[in-house]
């Protein structure tokens, strides 16, 4: 009897250990249910975005062809620097000092523009890198509160194996020795079997300004995005895929990978929404989603820095 004593009282501290832990993770919870990643005030872009034409606007810029690749002619003219190089160019055929201020100067416009563009860029790619941070603090609270609940689930396994196996010794009638064998090991196998719960717990996480929204829809509906930052998403030309624009070719790999191929499951999905119920695969599948979204962002770089070269040719 002293043995089953000492046994529910180690088992008592340890449920209180468990306990304390999880209200302190509760409660630091809270700060995460509301996005602090957004921008600390509202900027209003003018949602204007350029032409999608691209075809139009190459055959109208053919002659620039000569000094600019393809891609840089879109980039310039979303920017609207276009006239800039043709006056560049003009101005290249006088080599004067005057001449070459002006050149200066022009190619000034056109790198304050790209300056705007690139801190877009960087605006963008660190909201979705804090998004993604985020979520991984709420994954990381659900699978403490899962680890915790399979920590207790076996513990009441090895105490109900333990009590059963002293309560078998005391008592003395065989029959009820097997019986109380038998339930122990019934309770503890319950126990066991609970653990392999797939599903888990489950946390309430909010995100009203959902960046994976507007890419899933391909709807520019809100300020989330710089339109020039939205046209490189969505212009195919600006894509390592020859017929698909970035966001159309994330959206085949998250269709496939992260929904199963099921495109209702995935628009009807909490991840798109404005936030609600989550489970640990939710909150798994939205990070790795922030995640390849900021690097596709960050990739458009690249763009900008062929584009920097091609007007550093041009200038010499």
């Amino acid at each position: 009897m002293k043995n089953l004593f000492y046994l529910l009282a180690i088992f008592s501290l340890m449920i209180s250990c468990v306990s304390r832990k999880t209200q302190a993770i509760q409660q630091n919870i809270l700060t995460l249910k509301d996005s602090y990643c957004k921008a600390p005030f509202k900027y209003n872009f003018i949602n204007k975005l350029p032409s999608y034409n691209s075809d139009s606007i190459l055959t109208a810029n053919k002659e620039l062809k000569n000094v600019l690749s393809e891609q840089s002619i879109l980039i310039l003219n979303a920017l609207n620097n276009l006239d800039e190089v043709y006056k560049i160019i003009e101005l290249k055929k006088d080599s004067s000092i005057t001449s070459q201020l002006k050149v200066l100067q022009l190619k000034g416009k056109i790198n304050n523009k790209i300056a705007i563009s690139l801190t877009e860029l960087d605006a963008v790619a660190a909201e979705f890198d804090c998004e993604g941070e985020r979520v991984e603090q709420i994954e990381n609270y659900v699978n403490d509160l899962n680890s915790s609940r399979n920590n207790k689930l076996i513990l009441y396994s090895i105490i109900a194996g333990a009590a059963a196996s002293i309560a078998g010794g005391i008592v003395k009638s065989d029959g009820w020795s097997n019986a109380i064998d038998i339930g122990g090991g019934a309770l503890g196998a319950g126990f066991g079997l609970a653990t392999l719960n797939p599903k888990g717990r489950k946390v309430e996480f909010i995100h009203n300004r959902n960046l994976l929204r507007d890419i899933w829809t391909e709807k520019l509906g809100s300020s989330n995005f710089p339109p020039f930052i939205w046209y490189m998403y969505t212009e195919k030309r600006f894509s390592s895929m020859e017929k698909k624009s970035i966001i159309a070719n994330i959206k085949e790999i998250w269709l496939h990978y992260q929904f199963d191929g099921n495109k209702d499951a995935a628009d009807h999905s909490v991840i798109f929404s404005d936030g609600g119920i989550y489970r640990a695969g939710d909150l798994h599948s939205r990070a790795s989603m922030l995640n390849q979204m900021q690097s596709a962002t960050r990739k458009i770089n690249q763009n900008i820095s062929y584009l920097l070269l091609d007007l550093d040719r041009l200038i010499l």
